[in-house]
């Protein structure tokens, strides 16, 4: 085994750095951390770094960032009342609820909230 200890950061690929900057730390209010270069903009969630990378070529990644909320409806009322689009309506998965969007570059994100063990 190589012994590891946690995940630290995941990175989105972005076409356009300064809209994607602007969603992640004013739209979505996640912490920009100030030691990070702005080529390379990170955000901070309290477990999990999310690390901007500008590729203009670049497809959305393939998989998604889960975001707990205290309460994913209320959240969820206030990404439309921002102009975000969501994928549908909040869905009940058995252990928690989520609600599926995108950032402005198509990388798949998610509110959710877990209610059972």
């Amino acid at each position: 085994m190589i012994g590891v200890e946690r995940t630290d950061y995941v990175s989105l690929p972005v076409r356009d750095l300064a809209r994607a900057t602007a969603f992640y730390g004013e739209t979505l209010g996640i912490e920009r951390n100030p030691k990070a270069p702005a080529s390379n903009p990170e955000f901070e969630t309290g477990n999990l770094t999310i690390s901007l990378r500008e590729e203009p070529g670049a497809a959305p990644s393939t998989g998604y960032v889960a975001l707990r909320v205290a309460d994913v409806d209320a959240a969820r009322r206030q990404l439309l009342e921002l102009g975000v689009e969501l994928d549908g309506e909040t869905f009940d998965t058995g252990v928690c609820d989520v609600a599926f969007f995108t950032d402005p570059d198509g990388n798949r994100l998610c509110i959710h909230r877990r209610y059972a063990d």
